[in-house]
């Protein structure tokens, strides 16, 4: 199907372009020399409510309180009310619009729209991003091996843009040549498959802008069978260069820096916990997660129902990801984070907060 014009407003996901601000803005060298007084405003959380947004592209920052462990730098704050919430975002799945085919299979329907709004990724400081749905990352879009999927895209930003998904489906339906103008529409069509963990994105050039700026999201494809019961989470590493100089300010997962240190995770001692992880970090050659008092089962690409490695840190090149599964041993606050020192020190940290079964 090719891109044509579109006669449906999308007057709530409608919003004006932001003005990116000039490169020679605060720096993350600036932010770890500056300490906790400076650091601090990294920290907290996204607004990336449907609403419109005026907020300028950096706020004033301000001292917090120490959280990490006895010291160390923590969020005064969180982010305005009535944002985006990265802990509801963890256990979000969006599974379509259902219904059956002629031939028996299931068909899930999706409605994508990529428009352009500001977000608040750490308290009082504000990014120009390229959304889909409005938030970044997009929904998290969950199917069975073998299910028709069909996704409509509105292109309502200011660019071109498509989605690519990984995975396989036919060459018209990539992401790459469909390129979808501003006010019109594509339909993507094709069967799930393979079964694992994996991820959408923009494949407009330049690839590295369209990504930085917000237009990925995870796609889990589960086996025919399902996989056994457990908590799950999804963790979207992602990061965020809000001077435009090609290095990152602030890293995180789910958008928001040090937002799981402020409100962890929850889980049992004993319960099955998986970890969907997904890397979309752009201006930096790898990511990684490390896990405190704990190691994991490692699938990776979750293209397998047994494990491929056991440990407690794993590195991650871009739109690489892995399912990782873990039982908690013991009670208690359990910290995780990239094995980056910098990337920790400028929001990519949280906590699971382990409580007895």
């Amino acid at each position: 199907m090719r891109p044509d014009s579109d006669p449906t407003p999308v007057p709530a996901l409608q919003a004006e372009t932001p003005t990116e601000p000039p490169t020679g803005g605060i720096s993350r060298r600036t932010i770890l020399r500056g300490g906790a007084a400076l650091g601090a405003a990294a920290l907290g959380g996204a607004a990336l409510g449907i609403g419109s947004q005026t907020s300028p592209a950096l706020r004033p920052r301000v001292e917090v309180p120490h959280i990490h462990g006895a010291g160390g730098s923590g969020p005064v704050r969180d982010i305005q009310p009535g944002g985006f919430d990265p802990t509801a975002f963890a256990t979000r799945f969006d599974t379509g619009v259902v219904s059956t085919l002629p031939d028996g299979r299931t068909l899930r329907q999706y409605h994508m729209v990529a428009v352009d709004r500001e977000i608040e990724i750490a308290p009082g400081v504000w990014f120009p991003a390229w959304t889909y749905n409005g938030g970044v990352p997009g929904p998290t879009i969950r199917c069975t091996e073998g299910d028709r999927i069909r996704v409509r895209f509105q292109n309502a930003g200011s660019h071109p843009h498509t989605i690519h998904f990984h995975g396989f489906h036919p060459a018209n339906m990539d992401g790459v040549f469909e390129v979808v103008d501003p006010g019109q529409t594509f339909v993507y069509e094709f069967d799930a498959e393979p079964f694992g963990l994996h991820l959408y994105h923009c494949h407009t050039t330049p690839l590295r802008r369209h990504i930085h700026k917000g237009l990925y999201g995870a796609f889990i494809i589960d086996p025919p069978g399902g996989r056994p019961p457990a908590r799950e989470f999804v963790m979207v590493m992602n990061g965020f260069d809000t001077d435009f100089d090609g290095s990152n300010e602030f890293y995180a997962v789910n958008t928001v820096a040090f937002h799981y240190m402020r409100h962890p995770l929850h889980a049992k001692v004993g319960e099955k916990v998986r970890l969907f992880v997904v890397n979309t970090l752009e201006f930096d050659l790898i990511n990684s997660l490390h896990m405190h008092a704990n190691f994991f089962d490692v699938y990776r690409t979750g293209t397998r129902l047994e494990p491929d490695e056991f440990t407690d840190t794993i590195m991650f090149c871009q739109g690489e990801r892995h399912i990782l599964e873990l039982e908690f041993r013991h009670p208690g606050r359990i910290m995780f984070h990239a094995h980056q020192s910098e990337f920790a020190e400028l929001g990519w940290m949280g906590f699971f907060d382990v409580s007895e079964g």
